[in-house]
């Protein structure tokens, strides 16, 4: 079914008054309506824009919208070839009625319903052809070859670590970095409520328990004052999630772990590129995982990398990567293992993307400053956190709205996608979702989990986006704001 209004739902009767068209343009998210006469033939147009001056002008919401309709519109006729009406199509002319022979509109056209904006899309146009090519025509194109080790060593080299392990994808980076540390049945690992089911899924793949933290209001990771409440004789982890490019504030994190000798297990998956104190993420605990998934800052299709603090635990993690086959005799299996490994043609594509990385944050950190800008002013926005200690790697540009907005948060989803912008709800909590529901303690609550999750929405954050597409998508969101506030005070 398509998400773009009917043309029915962008007609007003020419005998509407202001207030009834702008409760039609509020519905249809477009800004726009189309005027008939009594013969349903097109005799005008109406903005929002258009209203707000006549309001301005002193004109009445009870007043015709005859009196301020635009009367030199234009419109084409429905048999036009679409590359006329595309190329009519433009920043001033965003809608165009498509008539018939009797100059009745039967349909429209548009910029959304020609073009949509995506929250994220890959960058493939750098060396990641010419070293996939590379792999063909050697013919290396398997779990071996000179790019997996390539792209394992260029990585602890950007986050300066000792080593890293590459594998399959992020959700496996976690199951192995948990199992090459031996968390296990009756072991507990707290982590947050709000995160990617992969966070928690790993904990459960190896048998242990997971314990749900409520998050920090202030950066919308882990809470360090829930994490002591929920300390018990069973805790061996804690996993810090890096949410949406957020740092988790890691010394009193660790200064926990210190305390009571707790293994610290970073999921970084949306977290590359992203500094706490001016060090890279992933590198405090005793492990960081990360996700090369196609949404991802730099991607390998799928993807994932662990960096381990302990190069004995490297070690193991690498033979349990590979079947647990020992690395001396071939064929020789020392522990059960996981087939988690990842094909050369794929590190291929992540060494080309990791040449490029400083590039994309630097991107994304540009496309948040345009956001934060066109948004800081609208009334009930929450811009996203960046403490004063994060270098926020803004993998997602995420804000949350309140009730001063005047929309709700799965509204304005609709409503974007009705303007050709996609957008994606902040993740539900974990404590809502059936698999996990048994993991609540009794009497626990999760007042800040369940309000992010209620009204965080994530905005288009391609570093492939153009300044005039943020700047489409900020006018529709200013455009929903302001027609619904109109509505509602008329």
């Amino acid at each position: 079914m398509s998400s773009y209004p009917s043309i029915a739902e962008l007609l007003v009767p020419i005998s509407y008054s202001i207030r009834e068209t702008l409760r039609v343009i509020d519905q249809n998210a477009q800004g726009i309506a189309f005027v008939v006469n009594g013969q349903k033939k097109l005799c005008g147009v109406v903005t929002d824009g258009d209203i707000r001056r006549a309001l301005l002008m002193g004109e009445t919401l009870d007043e015709s919208i005859e009196k301020i309709m635009i009367r030199q519109f234009t419109a084409l006729p429905l048999s036009t070839p679409i590359d006329i009406i595309q190329s009519t199509i433009s920043s001033s002319i965003r809608h165009i009625p498509l008539l018939d022979e009797n100059g009745v509109p039967v349909d429209y056209a548009s910029y959304t319903r020609a073009h949509r904006i995506p929250v994220m899309t890959p960058q493939l146009n750098g060396n990641e052809l010419n070293y996939v090519t590379e792999c063909l025509q050697t013919g290396w194109i398997s779990s071996q070859g000179a790019f997996v080790k390539k792209f394992e060593k260029n990585f602890a080299a950007y986050t300066a670590s000792s080593s890293a392990l590459a594998v399959s994808n992020g959700t496996v980076a976690i199951h192995l970095a948990l199992a090459a540390l031996n968390i296990g049945p009756g072991d507990e690992v707290i982590l947050p409520d709000i995160t990617f089911a992969a966070s928690i899924n790993a904990v459960i793949y190896c048998g242990a328990t997971p314990v749900l933290a409520d998050v920090d209001k202030e950066t919308w990771t882990i809470s360090v004052d829930e994490i002591r409440k929920l300390i018990s004789p069973k805790t061996k982890a804690i996993m810090p999630v890096h949410l949406y490019g957020h740092p988790c504030d890691m010394d009193p994190i660790m200064q926990i772990a210190k305390e009571h000798g707790f293994l610290v297990v970073e999921d970084c998956a949306e977290a590359l590129g992203t500094l706490y104190k001016g060090k890279h993420v992933g590198t405090f605990g005793d492990a960081g995982t990360f996700s090369f998934f196609g949404n991802k800052t730099i991607t390998t299709g799928e993807g994932g990398m662990i960096v381990f603090r302990d190069d004995k635990v490297h070690e193991f993690a690498t033979v349990l990567r590979d079947h647990g086959m020992s690395k001396s005799r071939r064929y020789w299996h020392e522990h059960v293992g996981f087939n988690y490994r990842l094909t050369n043609l794929q590190a291929a594509i992540g060494v080309a993307q990791l040449e490029r990385l400083d590039e994309f944050i630097q991107s994304k950190r540009n496309i948040a400053a345009r956001y934060n800008s066109g948004l800081s002013s609208v009334e009930g926005v929450v811009l996203p956190p960046e403490k004063e200690w994060a270098f926020n790697g803004y993998w997602l540009y995420t804000f949350l709205i309140d009730q001063r907005f005047g929309v709700s948060r799965d509204e304005l989803i609709d409503k974007m996608m009705k303007n050709g912008v996609e957008t994606r709800p902040l993740f539900f909590p974990l404590h809502v979702m059936p698999p996990y529901t048994k993991y609540v303690k009794e009497a626990q609550k999760f007042p800040v989990s369940d309000w992010l999750s209620a009204c965080g929405i994530s905005l288009p954050s391609s570093v492939s986006i153009e300044a005039r597409e943020q700047d489409e998508v900020l006018n529709a969101i200013h455009a929903i704001h302001q027609t619904r506030k109109l509505n509602v005070e008329s």
